[in-house]
């Protein structure tokens, strides 16, 4: 049995896709690990350390003196600092200068004679001759080392944010006509592109070859005013569901038909001229021969305008406003993140939460998407 030789093209070939899938994976593990920590440990360290006990700074204020007790001649003050909490306490300080100025177990002297004492399980002993009465309760800075902590909290708060599920309806109500619509019109237009001569066809292909390299936000606000100008003399809303289905329709219509068209042309024409000697008409070829043929070319586009439409925002936001009723689920999930964005624990829960319809379509239509995407690549009509 001879043995297989990889030559060094191939070598480097399985090099570059094994670099490409880990460059794409990478980021992917470390969202899914975020979004399952703790949000102080977010904040604390990065994804990769999941796994180890992380450091955090914290601080506690000691009750007043109506917590105080009285030991002998001395006024104490107990508590915890980890409030209940896991962790080690590592480090303590009674300012924000100096807040690791004392070791786990030390006693830290403080002015008219108190003393401070904080172990490492975050036990606390605030000792005075004097009472407590009166004064305002210690303020104790404090590192603890904290033990890896995985919960579904993240995804809880998201789901259950209110709007979440109308939202979630409202995206599907965009993205599925948005995805079926341009796939109908497309692929009529790549047929009669591809097996339909007539005048101006090769120059009415290079136009929509052009309009790929048109930047979709150069057209929004034009198209927008030229809705609100038909919906003002027709006396109907302009931002409707109608409205957003039509501008993803013109927005994905070049790629849709420039790609169905490479794949059509690359059918057998003897197909076609046998339909044809048997009387079929173009419309009943398109639908009974074509059609059948094509199913990897309209999967294709069908999981690339999906993705499209399910992951948009500012198309959203113009055609169909931003009001409770009408926000899609991409507009609800960046309201939860508040006005700062600070919210790494939400935005990553809200990462998966996102890709779970788009991943079922993905995998559904996936024995598709090469062959599609080759579409037209040796041959062509």
């Amino acid at each position: 049995m001879r043995t297989r030789v990889l030559s060094p093209l191939n070598i480097a070939v399985h090099t570059t896709v094994l670099l490409l899938v880990l460059v794409w994976t990478i980021p992917t593990i470390g969202l899914l690990v975020t979004s399952l920590r703790d949000k102080n440990q977010i904040v604390a360290s990065g994804w990769w350390t999941a796994l180890t006990s992380s450091s955090q700074k914290g601080i506690f204020r000691a009750p007043g003196g109506e917590a105080q007790r009285q030991e002998g001649a001395a006024y104490v003050i107990s508590g915890n600092v980890l409030e209940g909490g896991t962790g080690t306490v590592s480090a303590f300080g009674t300012s924000s200068l100096k807040p690791e100025e004392f070791e786990a177990g030390a006693t830290a002297q403080l002015k008219d004679g108190q003393t401070l004492t904080v172990a490492a399980d975050g036990t606390f002993k605030l000792t005075s001759n004097a009472s407590f009465d009166g004064s305002r309760g210690q303020r104790i800075f404090f590192t603890s080392q904290q033990p890896p902590r995985f919960s579904l909290d993240n995804y809880r708060t998201v789901l259950n944010a209110e709007g979440i599920g109308k939202s979630f309806v409202n995206s599907l109500t965009v993205a599925i006509p948005a995805t079926i619509i341009p796939i109908l019109v497309a692929a009529f237009a790549a047929y009669a592109l591809a097996w339909m001569p007539f005048p101006g066809r090769s120059l009415l292909l290079a136009g929509i070859v052009g309009l790929l390299v048109v930047p979709l936000q150069m057209s929004l606000i034009p198209l927008l005013r030229i809705y609100n100008d038909v919906g003002a003399f027709f006396g109907v809303p302009s931002k409707t569901y109608l409205g957003i289905w039509l501008a993803h329709m013109g927005f994905g219509l070049p790629l849709a038909i420039y790609l169905l068209r490479n794949y059509i042309a690359g059918l057998p024409r003897e197909i076609m001229e046998s339909a044809r000697v048997d009387g079929a008409s173009d419309f009943e070829i398109f639908t009974k021969i074509v059609l059948p043929l094509s199913y990897p070319a309209l999967a294709s586009f069908a999981i690339f305008q999906f993705l499209w439409t399910w992951n948009d925002l500012l198309v959203a936001m113009v055609f169909l406003g931003t009001g409770n009723e009408e926000l899609v689920l991409t507009g609800r999930l960046v309201n939860l993140l508040g006005s700062r964005g600070a919210n790494w624990e939400i935005l990553t829960a809200s990462a998966f939460i996102t890709i779970i319809v788009p991943l079922l379509v993905f995998f559904v239509l996936q024995r598709y998407l090469v062959r599609g995407l080759l579409a037209g690549s040796v041959k062509g009509g």
